[in-house]
């Protein structure tokens, strides 16, 4: 993993990493920023700042405003702030359950959602269809030029080939093999695109938002269809050397509590995704309605249909759902105390389509074992919600182009200030 200097510099040449460094300590700002400020952030120079701002105001990209005078005081200054709607990204997130697509202004605002089943065939060109389909009425609905769009960031399942933009062999997208998915989006919409994990995608979100508490080290859970953990770690996103980092389906819950697609009782994929939650929860006799066990419909719309039948148990206070869903968040949290002990991270973000609708009955047996689980460095483990309003993998797909086209970092990782 590199670590890119967050800090600018005063050679000219390096023009495009000052004004995104600058920029991104404007949107951090929101709107408190002077240029003083600026150079005490970034490094730069009260000249290299000035001349940045003025590419960074040509461009439409922030607006100044007078700072209110002072009694007394001399010169009123200027504050600066990004201006939102001057750029836009999009985000899809192609899960075997849904096609998610929302777009987000230069503020990380999510400005149009649209979300539509996934196709039943699994052929890979149905899905591309749709896909393409949602980002063009998504754009039309928000009636956003396309010159204003930076491009579209796609998340999936994994495994993916982060270089050259192919879908591998994702699990539940079982007729999925080598797929350009990134290069197709790119060709049909005619806009760049880049390709991520669905998790990593996630951990892009946490960092993009100040009001997430911008966590430094941190396990980013998304449990959906499946379930992963995406890593941050010293403020930036682990990736690993083929971009698949994250994977997490069989890491020890420390117990024999669900069976594994891969034939052993006691991974994490075994417990804490849609698909094992259907299972567990109908190996213990709970009555998730008719749509979760109806046999003419996908072990995914089952699955996330069971989701469903299980919160309407746990609202209504089941003697046998709230005990259920409080041991399937321990299990999670055996999980990642031995991820968060190995990496010594201090935070835990829940995410994800099962965490969204079960998160209140899951929360409480994940606090107990983080609480009672004591870390070397005798620090606590907190628990963060995720960032951004809205589907958070799209979000977080949106919040990777934005962050990719705005700054110079191969890596992708924000301005720590």
């Amino acid at each position: 993993m590199t670590t890119v200097s967050t800090r600018g510099t005063n050679l000219p040449r390096m023009g495009g990493f000052n004004q995104a460094a600058l920029l991104e300590a404007i949107r951090l700002g929101a709107g408190s920023c002077t240029r003083a400020d600026l150079a005490r952030k970034t490094g730069l120079s009260a000249q290299t700042v000035t001349n940045a701002v003025r590419r960074l105001l040509d461009a439409g990209l922030v607006t100044e405003e007078d700072v209110k005078r002072q009694p007394g005081a001399g010169r009123p200054g200027t504050t600066l702030d990004i201006v939102p709607d001057s750029r836009f990204a999009v985000g899809v997130h192609l899960d075997p359950a849904a096609v998610v697509v929302v777009l987000l202004d230069l503020a990380g605002q999510v400005v149009a959602t649209r979300t539509t089943p996934t196709p039943e065939s699994e052929e890979p060109g149905a899905a591309l269809e749709v896909v393409v389909r949602e980002i063009d009425a998504v754009l039309a609905e928000a009636a956003v030029e396309r010159d204003r769009v930076l491009g579209v960031g796609l998340a999936t399942p994994g495994p993916i080939d982060h270089a050259r933009g192919l879908v591998l062999d994702p699990p539940h997208l079982t007729t999925w093999h080598d797929v350009p998915l990134r290069d197709e989006v790119a060709r049909r919409s005619g806009l760049p695109t880049l390709l991520d994990k669905d998790v990593l995608a996630v951990a892009a979100a946490v960092l993009w938002f100040p009001g997430s508490g911008r966590p430094t080290d941190a396990a980013v859970v998304y449990a959906g269809t499946g379930v992963a953990i995406g890593i941050i770690s010293g403020g930036d996103i682990v990736r690993g050397v083929s971009g698949n980092a994250g994977e997490a389906g069989h890491v020890s819950v420390g117990r024999a509590f669900g069976r594994c697609a891969c034939g052993r009782e006691g991974c994490l994929g075994g417990v804490f995704s849609a698909n094992a939650i259907l299972a567990n929860a109908v190996d213990r006799g709970l009555a998730l309605g008719a749509g979760a066990t109806d046999e003419g419909a996908s072990e995914t719309v089952r699955a996330d249909r069971a989701v469903d039948g299980l919160r309407a148990l746990a609202e209504a206070e089941d003697a046998g759902a709230v005990p259920f869903l409080h041991e399937t968040g321990a299990a999670l949290g055996s999980a990642l105390t031995t991820v968060c002990e190995l990496l010594d991270l201090d935070t835990v973000v829940p995410s994800g389509p099962v965490w969204d609708r079960l998160g209140p009955w899951l929360e409480p047996g994940l606090r107990s074992v983080l609480d009672a689980h004591p870390m070397p460095g005798h620090h606590p483990l907190r628990i963060l919600g995720a960032a951004g309003d809205g589907p958070v993998a799209a979000v977080g797909a949106a919040c990777l182009m934005l962050d990719d086209a705005l700054t110079p970092r191969p890596t992708g990782l924000l301005l720590r200030v």
